[in-house]
């Protein structure tokens, strides 16, 4: 497992540098403020979102917004979610140690090194190519070995590494591809926005055992489109 973190507000003139002891306190503000001043109560999820440079996966012009309140474009029409819900979805997972972890929409590569600051081991997969690219390059320069990230269609999951103890997806569905549902290991867990990306989805967690998936509605929330490789 590896070490770092996110989040709130405080904002900088575009031009301000980080250095090691500004941005770590500003994480502490934004985990005191914005996840244990709601309800964000995991340990694991709080130390990892304390752990992880929100800023490293930002653009460049945006770094003074790194730590605020809310999600950021990232370019390619994607953004980096909203620090409580990265602390939210992961929390909801109920991660151990040993787990493996499969997440669907890499985008900025931030939510894969706050999972791989709890876990083992973390497969991502990202369908833009530029965007799994600049990931992989970031999360290799913070020093994220635990992490392995795949250009591809994240609707057809990883089936190599699979069974996974848990999946996240970080993009809007109608419904849950049935390959995840297959490469989630038995008493794993999944969670994912469910319904129409033209409205407001449904965060849903669900859970499988003796191969049936029992789903739990946990809150509303507004994710970019899943998006298919529709040659395949």
């Amino acid at each position: 497992m590896h070490y770092r973190v996110a989040i709130l507000i405080v904002l900088f003139s575009a031009g301000t540098a980080f250095g090691q002891t500004d941005d770590r306190s500003l994480r502490e503000n934004m985990v005191d403020k914005q996840l244990k001043g709601r309800d964000i109560t995991d340990k694991a999820t709080i130390k990892a979102m304390l752990e992880v440079p929100r800023h490293e996966f930002v653009p460049e012009d945006l770094k003074h917004l790194a730590y605020g309140d809310g999600p950021l474009p990232i370019g390619e029409e994607q953004t980096i979610s909203q620090p409580y819900i990265v602390a939210f979805m992961t929390q909801s997972l109920n991660l151990k140690p040993d787990d493996q972890v499969l997440e669907i929409g890499t985008g900025s590569g931030y939510q894969a090194a706050v999972l791989a600051e709890i876990v083992d081991s973390v497969h991502t997969i990202e369908i833009v190519e530029k965007l799994g690219l600049r990931a992989k390059k970031k999360l290799r320069e913070l020093g994220y070995t635990n992490v392995n990230v795949k250009i591809g269609d994240g609707y057809h999951g990883w089936p190599e590494k699979s069974p996974f103890d848990a999946i996240i997806v970080t993009a809007g569905a109608e419904t849950i591809p049935p390959a995840l549902i297959e490469q989630l290991a038995d008493g794993g867990r999944l969670i994912i926005p469910k319904g129409s990306t033209a409205s407001v989805q449904q965060l849903v967690l669900a859970t499988k055992s003796n191969g049936k998936l029992k789903t739990k509605t946990l809150l509303p929330v507004r994710f970019v489109p899943f998006t298919r490789d529709r040659n395949r």
